[in-house]
């Protein structure tokens, strides 16, 4: 659906990727009206079958039972960090069976009153991504240099979960195709909120809120919020 001359279809794989692993996107409805969203990559890189998408903001057993179904399978995971969460290369899945991971695709603010609000979503086990790695999602602004994609979270989770590196390079080819493509038509390269802060670099007015102020306070001395 992009013009020809900024075309990704020739960046995704030339068939589906096999995983055993299935994902359930739980995307806030802001992101639909979203120009520059990383799920419709996901979802042409991996069978319909393995990735499907829930649009809305809360979700109770009555309109979803099938997903009140997949929280109660002890084979399924939810990607959200906290101190509750779980290293996901320390998860051991408890069957042979598929297992599910269910990864929520908004802002930070979005994901987390998603997350809080349905009670459906504390029953997964609840894992998390070391910060090894730096967004490759150059066109939008991240809180922190290690905060990821919908995109590069779920490549880098079925890479772990599926044990094969090359499904998180083949998901990652069209974003960075993307990237590329943005920059080249005018965007420029955003620098997260902690680079900007820590640089002196960051040129909007201070938030006057003291919750915010706070936050801003502790990505500029590197504790974990």
């Amino acid at each position: 659906s992009r013009p020809q001359k900024v075309c990704l279809c020739p960046f995704l794989p030339v068939h589906p990727l096999k995983v055993s692993t299935c994902l359930y996107i739980i995307q806030h409805p802001a992101e639909e009206s979203r120009v520059l969203r990383t799920v419709p990559l996901l979802a042409a890189c991996l069978p319909p079958d393995k990735c499907k998408i829930l649009v809305g903001r809360r979700f109770n057993e009555d309109r979803y039972p099938e997903l009140a179904t997949v929280c109660r399978n002890p084979n399924t995971l939810i990607l959200y960090p906290g101190a509750e969460a779980t290293n996901l290369e320390e998860v051991e899945v408890m069957s042979s069976s598929p297992s599910v991971m269910i990864i929520i695709d908004g802002t930070w603010s979005q994901a987390k009153d998603i997350f809080y609000k349905n009670s459906l979503f504390r029953l997964p086990k609840q894992v998390q991504l070391k910060p090894s790695i730096s967004s490759q999602y150059v066109i939008r602004t991240q809180p922190t240099n290690t905060c990821l994609s919908t995109l590069e979270c779920a490549a880098v989770a079925l890479s772990i979960m599926e044990k094969n590196k090359s499904i998180q390079e083949v998901i990652l080819h069209p974003l960075q195709a993307l990237c590329s493509f943005q920059l080249q038509h005018g965007a420029q390269i955003h620098h997260s909120k902690e680079h900007l802060l820590k640089n002196g670099l960051y040129d909007k007015p201070m938030p006057k809120n003291k919750r915010k102020l706070r936050r801003m306070e502790l990505l500029v001395n590197n504790i974990k919020i």
